[in-house]
């Protein structure tokens, strides 16, 4: 699964080929979750509230380019970086 960012020890990553909807995973230390990149509802595993904070102010900042990389992921094209909060 490659890694499009990292900040403030949180990784993000997203998955070729993946289930709809669209989103992204999220990792910090050993709590896991899944967001949905429309609503950036949390849609499987459980994180710190400050952490899921962080994680959800990045990703409306750059909700345009998470679904690029959505589209980019289906057909398995690389995956750029996005910039970190």
């Amino acid at each position: 699964m490659p890694e499009i960012c990292r900040f403030y020890g949180i990784i993000i990553k997203m998955f070729f080929n993946e289930h709809n909807p669209p989103h992204f995973h999220a990792e910090y230390g050993s709590a896991e979750v899944l967001i949905e990149i429309e609503t950036m509802a949390v849609i499987a595993g459980s994180f710190p509230p400050r952490a899921l904070g962080l994680v959800t102010e990045w990703a409306s900042q750059h909700r345009d380019e998470l679904l690029s990389l959505w589209d980019d992921a289906c057909t398995q094209s690389p995956l750029h970086k996005i910039a970190p909060l």
